[in-house]
Parts: C-alpha cells; sequence; structure tokens
C-alpha cells in the first residue's frame, strides 16, 4: 500500500515537472524571453486540475467533450502567459511535444513508463 502511494506521488511529480519544462520551453519559445520556471510549474498544476475535472464532468461526452478539454487547458496558458489564444495554442503544442519527446527518451531507459505526464492527453 505505501509502494503503491509512493509511486503515485512519484509519477505525479515527474508529469508535473515533465509539463512544466515543456510549458516553459513553449513559453520561451514563443514569447523570446524568460517567464519563469515557477509560472510553468504554476501552469502545469493548474492546466492538470481543471483538465482533470472538466474531463470528470464532459470529458465522456463523443467529440464535444475532448474538444472542450483542450480549449479550457490551452485557456488556462492563455490565462497565465501574454500573448493571446494563438500564442498559447503555441505554448501548448509545443509543451506537448517537449513533453513526447522527454516521456520517450525517459521510457526507453526505463525510468517512467510514458503515462507520467503533465501535459494532458499525451
Amino acid at each position: 500500500m505505501v509502494e503503491s502511494i509512493v509511486s503515485s506521488a512519484l509519477i505525479w511529480f515527474v508529469g508535473l515537472l515533465v509539463g512544466a519544462v515543456g510549458i516553459a520551453a513553449g513559453a520561451k519559445l514563443l514569447l523570446d524571453r524568460d517567464t519563469g520556471f515557477r509560472r510553468a510549474i504554476l501552469t502545469a498544476l493548474i492546466g492538470a486540475t481543471v483538465w482533470a475535472l472538466v474531463s470528470y464532468f464532459i470529458g465522456g461526452i463523443p467529440l464535444i467533450g475532448p474538444i472542450l478539454m483542450l480549449i479550457i487547458w490551452i485557456g488556462v496558458i492563455n490565462w497565465i502567459y501574454p500573448g493571446g489564444w494563438g500564442t498559447a495554442a503555441g505554448i501548448g503544442l509545443v509543451a506537448w511535444l517537449v513533453a513526447v519527446g522527454i516521456l520517450f527518451a525517459l521510457s526507453t531507459v526505463g525510468v517512467v513508463t510514458p503515462d507520467a505526464l503533465g501535459i494532458p492527453g499525451v
């Protein structure tokens, strides 16, 4: 039981860090300035929480649920970072690509499984 809790906490923490690294990379690339890693962690934390809540309530609605979940997640990025919806979508796309790359590398060496994510839907 304790091992399961520790494992879950570790997966959550790695996911949060991977998501934050991805968001920070997207923000740095699209905003062309350092916006701070704390902001990326906050964005990953709020984004994942909002994603989970929206998923719970409307995620099961075919097509509409996942689209609304994605729009709301991008909305969190838009709320926290300057630049508008286009920039937020770009940050989200870069974050997703970076997270996939990091998790692929980590799973290749056996550190994590690909389900350890801080970016929803990866």
